[in-house]
This record gives C-alpha cells, sequence and structure tokens, in this order.
C-alpha cells in the first residue's frame, strides 16, 4: 500500500487540483478483503496527487469491527473522509433498495455542504446515486464500472432468470447500463477486451473510455522482501521438501473460479511431475478442497490449503514455483481483470490461465510469463505440461519487471489521476 499519502505530490500538482473535490461511492467496504487490495490504495495514491476526497462505502459489521481503527488512521493521515453506511444483506433486492435510500439521502445533504465536482462511482448500484447527482446538480459522473454487473448475476447463478421478479431486474439494470455509458463524464474498465466490445455495442467514444485494469501493489508483493528464515519455517510446516514443485492458487473458489477444472490439471501434472505439491491460499474450507481431491484420486498429502491474511500473502507465494486459475469462461469475463494475475507477477512468478478471459491472452503474449488453456481438456493440459520446462527458464526479474511496468498500483494511480485532470480541465 502507499504509505505516505503525499509521497507523490509536488506543488504544482497541489495548485493545479486543490480545489476539485471528488466524492467516491463504493457499495464494497473498505474493511472487505477487495476494498484494502483495489479501493484503500488507490484512494491512498489519489488523495496523494493534491484532491480532497471523501469517501462513502458500505461497510459489514464484522469486518469493519476488526480493521476500523486501522482503516480510520490510514484516512486521517491522508485527510480523506470517509462516510461509513452499514451494508444490508436481507431480505434480496428490499435491502439493496434501502441501501440505495441511504446513499441517495446521504449524497444530497454530502453535496449541499462540499459542492463536489466529480462523483465517483464503482460499479452498478452506486453509479444509480451518481446518475442522479450529475442530474440533478450538474457534478461530473465518473462510471467506473469494473464488469459487466448484470450479466455476472445471471451467470453467477445469484439472479435465476427463471424467476419474474429477477428477470425484471436483470433488464432494470441493463436498461441503466445503457444509460449509464451514454450520461458517464468518463467510463473506466478492466480490460481493453471491454473496451472494444462497449465500442462496437453502444455509441461510446473511445476517448471517452480508459483501461485501468487491477493492479498490484508491488512494494508489498517484492520477493526480494520475503524472510527467509519464516519462509523455511512455513516449508517445514507444510511439508514441502527442497526437491518438490509447488504449483499454488491464490483466492476464492466457486462461482467463477474452478476447482474441479483446477485440480484434473494438476492430476495430469501429477503424470510428469510426481513431486508436484498444489497449495491453496484461501478462506475456502479446506475440507472440501480435499473432498474433491479425493474423489479425483489426487493423494491428500498433495494437496495444501492456508488460510492467510493480506500481510501473509507474499510469503505464502514465494513457496510456490507456478501459479494457475482457471476462471468461468463467460460473457461477463470479458470485462475481468483478476487482481491475482498482477500479485503474481509482481512475485516473480508465472501463470497457467484459460482464456478467453478479460486481456489474459495479450497478458501472457506480451509478458512471456505464462501459459494459455484454450480447453478444459487433458489433452489441453498436457500441451501446457509439456512446455512448462520452457516457462521455468523465464527471468523471474523480467515477470515482475512486467508487472512494475504494466500492472502496478503506481500505474493505476497515475492512469486515475489522468482521468480526474481531463474533468478538470473540460
Amino acid at each position: 500500500m502507499v504509505a505516505d499519502c503525499f509521497t507523490f505530490m509536488d506543488e504544482g500538482t497541489k495548485e493545479n487540483n486543490e480545489c476539485m473535490k471528488i466524492l467516491y461511492l463504493t457499495y464494497d467496504g473498505l474493511s472487505d478483503p477487495l476494498g484494502q487490495s483495489q479501493i484503500l490504495p488507490y484512494l491512498k495514491g489519489l488523495s496523494g496527487k493534491g484532491y480532497e476526497l471523501t469517501v462513502v462505502s458500505f461497510e459489514k459489521k464484522n469486518n469493519l469491527n476488526i480493521l476500523f481503527s486501522s482503516i480510520k488512521q490510514e484516512l486521517d493521515q491522508c485527510r480523506i473522509a470517509w462516510i461509513r453506511l452499514n451494508y444490508t444483506k436481507h431480505p434480496p433486492l428490499v435491502s439493496t433498495l434501502y441501501d440505495l435510500y441511504k446513499l441517495n439521502k446521504t449524497c444530497n445533504r454530502l453535496q449541499k455542504k462540499n459542492h463536489f465536482s466529480v462523483v465517483h462511482c464503482r460499479s452498478y448500484i452506486t453509479s444509480l446515486a451518481g446518475q442522479r447527482m450529475k442530474n440533478k446538480f450538474g457534478v461530473k459522473f465518473i462510471f467506473d464500472m469494473r464488469g459487466f454487473f448484470p450479466d455476472e448475476r445471471v451467470e453467477g447463478g445469484l439472479w435465476d432468470q427463471n424467476k419474474f421478479i429477477y428477470r425484471r431486474v436483470y433488464l432494470f439494470f441493463k436498461k441503466k447500463e445503457k444509460e449509464f455509458l451514454a450520461a458517464a463524464d468518463k467510463i473506466v474498465v478492466l480490460t481493453n477486451a471491454a473496451k472494444e466490445l462497449i465500442a462496437r455495442i453502444f455509441p461510446v467514444d473511445h476517448s471517452k473510455m480508459t483501461v485501468i485494469p487491477c493492479c498490484a501493489d508491488t512494494n508489498q508483493f517484492d520477493p526480494t522482501k520475503i524472510d527467509h528464515s519464516i519462509q523455511t519455517s512455513m516449508k517445514q510446516k507444510l511439508s514441502i521438501h527442497e526437491n518438490d514443485f509447488v504449483i499454488s492458487y491464490l483466492g476464492a473458489i466457486g462461482t467463477w473460479y474452478l476447482l474441479d477444472e483446477m485440480l484434473d490439471f494438476f492430476r495430469q501434472l501429477l503424470l510428469t511431475y510426481s513431486n508436484a505439491k498444489f497449495l491453496f491460499i484461501t478462506h475456502h474450507p479446506s475440507a472440501e478442497i480435499y473432498s474433491s481431491a479425493q474423489m479425483k484420486n489426487i493423494p491428500v498429502e498433495k494437496i495444501l490449503v492456508v488460510k492467510a491474511q493480506r500481510n501473509e500473502v507474499p510469503m505464502l507465494l514465494s513457496l510456490s514455483h507456478l501459479a494457475i486459475y482457471f476462471i468461468m469462461p463467460t460473457f461477463s469475463k470479458i470485462a475481468s481483470s483478476p487482481t491475482k494475475q498482477a500479485e503474481l507477477f509482481s512475485m516473480g512468478i508465472p501463470v497457467i490461465c484459460n482464456a478467453p478471459v478479460g486481456d489474459a491472452e495479450e497478458i501472457i503474449k506480451q509478458s512471456g510469463s505464462g501459459l494459455i488453456i484454450s480447453k478444459f481438456t487433458n489433452e489441453n493440459y498436457d500441451s501446457a505440461i509439456t512446455n512448462i520446462p520452457q516457462l521455468m527458464k523465464k527471468d523471474k526479474k523480467d515477470t515482475r519487471d512486467f508487472a512494475i511496468r504494466m500492472l502496478s498500483l503506481e500505474i493505476g494511480i497515475a492512469r486515475y489521476q489522468a482521468v480526474y485532470e481531463e474533468l478538470t480541465n473540460t
């Protein structure tokens, strides 16, 4: 993370931006894992560019109780105002409407007090409030769409289209999606693939869109900062031996990330690499992972499952030679940019992943630091496995340098700053 919020700020930057007040709206909490990795670092970096930021977030009680003090301290140091609203989960749909009511009311109050120049809306729920602010107050509106939210909900099985109410909700958000794209002063997407698709389907000018992939804090994910004594201790704890070939998976499992297919690949890998072990760094129930592996006749001692706090992840990743992630290749995943890819490359770790998912294939080609699986078949797995020796010859420093150039937090912050500056100058 950006430790000193004002590290990047010079006097010229401060003079240019000091009058620009930004209201940042997120339905994800700053105390959520996603908020910790993909929201808070950007806010801190942008505050260092001289913008006056107020963030409104929806917080889950348990997460907030644990992290409130540390987050508040970080934001206070950066002079970022933080308005916390309680996230409402039940009943479905009604709870979201209630949260939107709270958000609109809060935005009205804040706008009358602060007179924001820009409202920066993360994803679709908050964009309902952002579009309203643009219409009511003339505030410039950033639609930071992330992915194709309505399609993600349907493809992920969360909005069952056999149910009338969810069909209506889907159609409502597809209509609003078109409105957001038309009304937004700037649009942020995660992938070039999404940008090209939007430009083909909607009458949206390319110049209005900016691609900002999910980036990694390359200062935190730095292999040179690994404490080797702790690393050795963890290897002993996990029974990782000197000649073991460790392949890792980082993050959540289920909905989008395909456990069965990754285990199928690993089972095929064991035919060539009998010394391989599969390390899962995840909060997913370990019993489910072991059970799935057992059903595929994978020896239990070959599977390692570890829960980790965010600050422990770089050390655990350093235990692996190679990483893997398979994502359900659906329409909505055209807009997907996995944070794990940036974090793995930052650690110098090559990746095996599938396509078509976002810009993954293009990134693999540009970096030379991975392999692509086009179909989930043993034939495709074997083809990739044959190329692993060549992949392992890749200099880890080159992989990390690519992450610093293309997928680092500093790159993401600079692109957001460019979006803000364009709005300042228009």
